[in-house]
């Protein structure tokens, strides 16, 4: 039978993730806590934006909260920061947002492992990180196709790298057919990782939601890692524009919370000169837009934004 996707549509729990030497599932639930056997520095499976760099100086960031804190991750991602977090503090309560659905791709493992030893036959002939050629591509999209068909899901992000190059991922099919093939397949298994989410309390909602809903816990700690801004986040499930990163701003006003951004983003000098120029507004008020629609090759396009306004030049509206 085809499994059915999980859809974030409001702030519910899943589930609370536990461990029975007995019988492990993702999807059910266990009422007893337990303390995690292994601490990971890195998620089991890819994922963009992963904080595995950080994991050493998040963990020393983790030291000045008290052992009963309440962490909440808003961006949940590949929950790796939740993760170390239940690690290092095995008697917080610490709440997940699987928003990207992440549990489900953990929960596939053993699937993904049977779909990537069928494609490795198929790569077999062809030199590591080489192009394969036409036939060898045909034949594994068929083969990702059926997979699809027959169980009703297919982790692309993690079968993506062994077939692109780094940093690059399909989330379906038809981008998987846009690309060109190569050689990346993962030569080994992936561990089935049961105790990666074990005593977390796993949710998926809107992080606006999440964070209403505990903003006024006491003892609350937010972890704040969203998209990061001028990146690629076609892998995330959510668009993501400026306006959304600025609202997420919102919930570091009066909170405690571990925060993450990239120079990439500007955030911290563009918030450095709004707070010098706090009286500016928004200068494009009555001003008109045209766009142009430019494409730098087949995949990757831009638009271009003119705006006009025919100021008040009277002497007060000068500037000085």
């Amino acid at each position: 039978m085809p499994e059915t996707a999980v859809k974030p549509a409001q702030c519910r729990p899943l589930f609370f993730h536990s461990h029975s030497e007995e019988k492990r599932d993702f999807c059910n639930p266990f009422l007893n806590k337990m303390k995690m056997k292994k601490q990971y520095l890195s998620a089991p499976l890819p994922f963009v934006g992963q904080k595995r760099m950080f994991a050493k100086e998040f963990i020393k960031a983790l030291e000045r909260y008290p052992d009963n804190t309440v962490f909440v991750d808003l961006f949940g991602g590949s929950g790796l920061l939740s993760h170390i977090t239940k690690c290092q503090k095995p008697d917080a309560t610490v709440v997940y947002n699987d928003f990207d659905n992440y549990c489900r791709r953990l929960k596939n493992i053993p699937r993904t492992n049977v779909l990537l030893a069928k494609i490795r036959l198929l790569v077999a002939s062809t030199p590591r990180k080489k192009a394969l050629h036409k036939e060898a591509k045909e034949a594994i999209l068929r083969l990702i196709e059926q997979e699809e068909q027959e169980y009703g899901y297919v982790d692309y992000i993690t079968i993506s790298t062994s077939l692109l190059f780094s940093m690059k991922y399909a989330t379906d099919l038809a981008g998987l057919r846009k690309e060109t093939f190569y050689n990346t397949v993962r030569k080994c298994d992936y561990s089935p990782s049961l105790d990666y989410l074990d005593g977390l309390e796993i949710i998926s909602c809107d992080y606006k939601e999440l964070f209403n809903k505990y903003k006024d816990t006491p003892n609350v700690v937010f972890l704040i890692d969203p998209p990061y801004l001028s990146t690629e986040v076609g892998t995330y499930t959510m668009s993501w524009g400026l306006s959304d990163y600025l609202d997420v701003l919102q919930t570091l006003v009066g909170t405690n919370y571990i925060y993450f951004t990239s120079n990439k983003s500007s955030i911290i000098e563009l918030c450095d000169w709004m707070g010098k120029n706090n009286a500016l507004g928004n200068p494009f008020i009555g001003s008109e837009k045209v766009e142009f629609n430019a494409h730098m090759n087949y995949s990757s396009h831009y638009t271009d934004i003119m705006l006009f306004k025919k100021a008040d030049r009277s002497p007060n509206k000068e500037a000085s």
